[in-house]
């Protein structure tokens, strides 16, 4: 067997990288990519407007639509400058209320039982007929009787009544119109503006504008009983307010009459004079407190002087100034002159006494007064509250009177914050369904719908089209690439390749051949092995065409089969004998009574045979060896045909005798992984393939994947060159 070097490892996981980034997008190959699958995508396509068309044409029931258009009013304008008790619209956010006042179910409600809509089939699914109409769909037919079928038979409980009650199940339906309607109905804002479009979409022209015209009326209705009912509810409170009111406002006079009369008479100026009588009343006290402290002081000096000339100082009595001039001298005028300064010092006494009681006099007085202030502040205070309670309830009840007379007055002259701006029109001809635009974005998603499946079959592809792809991925040469081989049976395969010598698969094995034998020019290998990753890839038939193609060059071909669980060689080669290669290694026969040479084919054949010996110890074993020795002797090539390198070992094993190792993988079928898993055996096992062989190859499927122009035996002007 042809060695290969150690170091020349398979790394099929790290192909060649591409020049370019991996996140860059080629826009040639997703034109081609799509170029390719353009019989798909028009399928595709062309089906999405046969759909679109049946949905538009068929099943789709016409609807019409129909709009009226209602103006809100400000809230300036109240009747008789009155202020309005149902308020009004004003800022845009009240528009946008008004809107949804519009679409409210309790609206839509009062307008399915003004119109009666309970017994209109169109908004009650209830009374629509099973049988066929002439506004019914056969679609809707079709939904009708698969929901009777789909729908479950629900078991009646003895203590669960069946039905819910009438009440309760017309209210139900009642809920079911209303919400059919809200689903029928639109209400936009015209942009800048305070005019709402109210749009109603049925199957009847004239329905649509009725209804649509109904709901404008309703609303405008509507916004007349609110406001009604608002003014009805605020005068019955108001009139309880007033009464309410003006039983507090009586009890509050009353309370004010009351305490007047059990009080003295409180003012404010009053007040004011007491207080000024208690300043003066203090400043009398002060000044009376400053004599009592000059008296106490001259009566204490007086009391203390012990000097005859001390006492006429302080005394300051002309009488006792005479007594003292001849007191010295004479006893008698000495008693005179204590008699004197004793009665001036009884007098200071005297006068520091009647200072103790006008103080005392001056003080009680004061107190007196002061709690006469305090007393009449306390009920001027009170007076005042009651007063200001009084005042602050007859001025809420005359609020609330004049509030109650204009409620009053506006009763009956209610105005809508909206009018009617413009009745729905009649339309002539129905909204939906728009053919021309389903037709369009039927064929636009029939586009996108093939355009993506062709590039997720693109992404999810992992098979190899070129052996370019082959290589890079792999890091083996492509030594063959073999084009499919037009013979319904495997039979007719011999026949096709000697009636037709110069067609592309004859040439395409003769460029084997010379890959082959120019694979190692000083050796040219003698034992050939073929085989593959799995089965049905063109193994068989690449090696029973190469066993031919040898023929050509004078040489002695043998063609074993390796692959003797299968015995494929069989249905190329019906008279192949029954026994075989495990009888000729077991020694029951000779090679030379088992050998078979096909009539129209110069090649011999060894096939295999039925055993329940295991085909990988027959290949392993010596006799294996030394007959492949023995036949190395006798033949210019070995051709050996051997299983599938992932399904059985047997391939690997024969290798050890091959010179040449053929891969041959299958065009546009065989995944990547496969081929990666069946090399890495070989790499495992320490074997080195010798080439690869790109087999099946169709020309009309390179065409289409856009490689006519580019690969040599499959472009356009490589058909000149062959015969087929």
């Amino acid at each position: 067997m042809t060695e290969y070097p150690k170091n020349q490892q398979f790394a099929p996981s790290a192909p060649s990288a591409p020049d370019e980034a991996d996140d860059s997008i080629d826009i040639g190959a997703l034109i081609a990519t799509l170029w390719r699958g353009k019989w798909l995508i028009g399928f595709v396509t062309g089906l999405a407007i046969l759909i679109g068309g049946y949905q538009a044409y068929i099943v789709a029931v016409p609807l019409y639509r129909a709009t009226a258009s209602v103006i809100l009013h400000s809230t300036e304008g109240n009747i008789a400058g009155l202020q309005n008790i149902g308020g009004g619209v004003g800022e845009a956010s009240d528009v946008y209320s008004q809107v949804e006042v519009v679409k409210s179910r309790e609206l839509m409600g009062k307008v399915v039982d003004r119109l009666d809509l309970v017994k209109d089939p169109e908004f009650n699914g209830r009374l629509r007929s099973s049988t066929p109409t002439p506004t019914m769909t056969y679609w809707a037919l079709f939904k009708t009787k698969l929901k009777s079928w789909l729908k479950p038979a629900v078991p009646q409980s003895p203590t669960t009544p069946a039905v819910p009650p009438a009440s309760d199940k017309d209210e139900q339906i009642r809920n079911e119109i209303i919400s059919s309607l809200q689903g029928k109905v639109s209400v936009t804002q015209i942009e800048y503006t305070s005019v709402l479009n109210i749009t109603v979409t049925s199957e009847v022209a004239a329905k649509a504008a009725y209804i649509a015209d109904s709901i404008a009326q309703m609303y405008i209705l509507n916004q007349i009983e609110v406001k009604f009912e608002a003014t009805e509810q605020a005068t019955v409170w108001l009139s309880n307010r007033v009464g309410e009111l003006q039983i507090n406002l009586e009890k509050s006079v009353k309370r004010v009459s009351d305490f007047s009369a059990q009080t003295e008479l409180v003012s404010v100026e009053g007040l004011q004079g007491l207080e000024r009588q208690i300043k003066e009343l203090r400043d009398r006290i002060d000044t009376a407190q400053q004599a009592r402290m000059v008296t106490a002081r001259r009566l204490a000096d007086l009391r203390a002087a012990v000097t005859n000339d001390e006492k006429l100082a302080l005394s300051n009595d002309a009488q006792l100034a005479r007594f003292a001039q001849t007191a010295n001298e004479n006893p008698t005028m000495q008693t005179a002159f204590d008699t004197r300064f004793s009665g001036i010092i009884d007098r200071a006494a005297f006068d520091l006494a009647r200072a103790d009681q006008q103080l005392a006099a001056l003080e009680t007085s004061e107190a007196g007064l002061d709690q006469q202030i305090s007393r009449q502040g306390e009920d001027l205070i009170t007076l005042q509250q009651l007063r200001r309670e009084a005042e602050a309830t007859q001025t809420l009840y005359e609020y609330f009177l004049t509030r109650l007379k204009e409620t009053s007055a506006q009763q009956g002259i209610h105005q809508a914050d909206s009018r009617l701006l413009s009745k729905a029109v009649v339309p002539g001809g129905p909204s939906e369904p728009r053919k021309s635009r389903i037709l369009a974005l039927s064929a636009i998603v029939g586009l996108m719908i093939g355009a993506g499946i062709v590039l997720l079959r693109e992404i999810r592809n992992s098979s190899f089209r070129t052996a370019i792809d082959l290589e890079h991925h792999t890091g083996y040469s492509v030594m063959g690439q073999i084009p499919f081989i037009p013979e319904g049976k495997r039979a007719n395969v011999l026949t096709y390749l000697s009636s037709k010598p110069t067609s592309a698969a004859a040439e395409a094995i003769r460029n084997l051949r010379t890959s082959l034998m120019l694979s190692n020019i000083d050796h040219p290998p003698k034992v050939i092995l073929l085989t593959s990753s799995i089965p049905g890839e063109g193994k068989t038939t690449n090696a029973i065409a190469l066993a031919q193609n040898l023929l050509g060059l004078g040489k002695s071909v043998l063609l074993l089969e390796g692959d003797i669980r299968r015995r494929t060689l069989h249905e190329y080669f019906s008279t192949l004998p029954s026994k075989g290669i495990v009888s000729v290694l077991s020694g029951d026969v000779t090679f030379e009574n088992v050998v078979h040479r096909p009539e129209g084919f110069g090649a011999d054949v060894l096939g295999g045979e039925k055993t329940y010996v295991n085909a990988a110890d027959v290949f392993a074993s010596d006799r294996f060896r030394d007959f492949i020795v023995e036949m190395r002797g006798r033949y210019d090539a070995i051709i050996i045909d051997t299983p599938p390198v992932l399904v059985v070992p047997d391939a690997r094993i024969i290798a050890q005798v091959a010179d040449a190792i053929l891969f041959s993988v299958r065009w546009d079928k065989t995944s990547k992984h496969q081929v990666d898993e069946a090399l890495r055996m070989f790499q495992n096992s320490n074997q080195r393939v010798t080439g690869l062989v790109l087999s099946q190859i169709s020309a009309r499927g390179m065409k289409s994947y856009g490689y006519s122009g580019q690969y040599g035996a499959y472009s356009e002007y490589g058909a000149k060159y062959y015969n087929t």
